[in-house]
């Protein structure tokens, strides 16, 4: 995480705004529940093998969206497909000069701080038996084992089905944004979504809605 990033979440005690902050609800053993988020077309817009942070175009909405979900307590993390990397398309010191470029952009310009990125490097022809690449759940759970996260009360939000896939897989609740970026639509009951938003904000609020249904049931 970098410094940025730190600082921000060492001030979610307050909350955001300086109001007190609503923790989200806590599975056994008070693990936390955290919301996924994939990063090409769901938080950022998907420009294909990108590695210029100044074309780094926030979603409609995503910094309010990002705010909200920090401010119920969830834990953020960013899970993302890179095949780039293994292509030699993006180089590594490339991907982390824009990690760090999104991370700085939604601490200023936001107070929001991630907690982790989880990122798969792979593709299916050079790493077949890859087990992190979406729709596999890896990366959820390695998140979920490295962070304490309790996976049954955290969610996964993404733009396509693998998103969706690799959330229910995960045994996460799920958001598909239908914002014109799932093409294929291979339809099963892993692939289908508990709610479908048009931007990542009205994600936020779904999942804050049915958390609080959580905790007033």
């Amino acid at each position: 995480m970098s410094g940025a990033a730190a600082a921000a979440q060492a001030q979610r005690g307050a909350g955001h705004g300086g109001r007190p902050m609503q923790v989200a609800a806590r599975g056994p053993a008070s693990r936390r529940a955290a919301v996924f988020i994939d990063k090409d077309g769901t938080l950022i817009d998907d420009v294909p093998y990108n590695a210029d942070p100044a074309r780094v175009r926030f979603t409609p909405h995503a910094m309010v969206a990002l705010q909200r979900l920090a401010a119920h307590g969830f834990a953020l993390f960013i899970v993302t497909n890179q095949p780039g990397l293994a292509t030699g398309r993006i180089r590594h010191t490339e991907f982390d000069a824009l990690r760090s470029h999104i991370e700085r952009r939604l601490f200023d310009e936001g107070g929001i701080g991630l907690d982790g990125w989880f990122v798969c490097p792979h593709t299916p022809e050079l790493t077949p038996r890859c087990g992190c690449r979406k729709p596999a759940p890896g990366l959820l759970q390695r998140a979920a084992e490295e962070h304490g996260i309790d996976l049954a009360h955290s969610w996964m939000v993404g733009d396509i089905l693998d998103d969706i896939e690799a959330g229910r897989r995960a045994g996460c609740r799920t958001v598909l944004l239908e914002v014109g970026n799932e093409t294929l639509w291979q339809l099963a009951p892993l692939r289908e979504p508990h709610h479908r938003c048009r931007h990542l904000l009205a994600a936020a609020d779904t999942i804050v809605a049915q958390q609080h249904e959580a905790l007033r049931a």
